[in-house]
């Protein structure tokens, strides 16, 4: 499975942005779908995930200003983002679950909020 993230940018702190992430036709079954971010000099740390149906996943960090939603028929996942803050800034990568444990992962979009 191919991902496709696009949106991020430069914002200043209070701002918002989107994300989004769309992966490609597969034969395959996707699964879970989410979104994790590295900052320089740190591990990648999950930001948020969402399964086909139910309850979300969020970082305590996000809770609150970040929102994570799909649509399943486009295979395509979303990362809304409200006040965000500079210790938001970071290269984001989305990432789907798929078939039978298997995973994938996008390109990364730099996300950077100006103080």
């Amino acid at each position: 499975v191919h991902l496709q993230a696009s949106g991020g940018g430069l914002v200043q702190a209070g701002g918002s942005l989107s994300l989004s992430c769309a992966a490609s036709a597969s034969r395959f079954s996707i699964n879970g779908m989410g979104w994790y971010r590295q900052a320089p000099g740190n591990k990648r740390e999950l930001v948020a995930a969402i399964p086909p149906s139910g309850s979300t996943v969020y970082a305590d960090f996000v809770k609150g200003r970040f929102a994570i939603s799909r649509d399943n028929a486009k295979n395509t996942v979303f990362l809304q983002m409200n006040s965000l803050k500079p210790e938001d800034t970071a290269v984001y990568f989305c990432k789907v679950w798929y078939g039978y444990g298997m995973e994938s992962w996008g390109q990364g979009t730099q996300v950077t909020v100006s103080s």
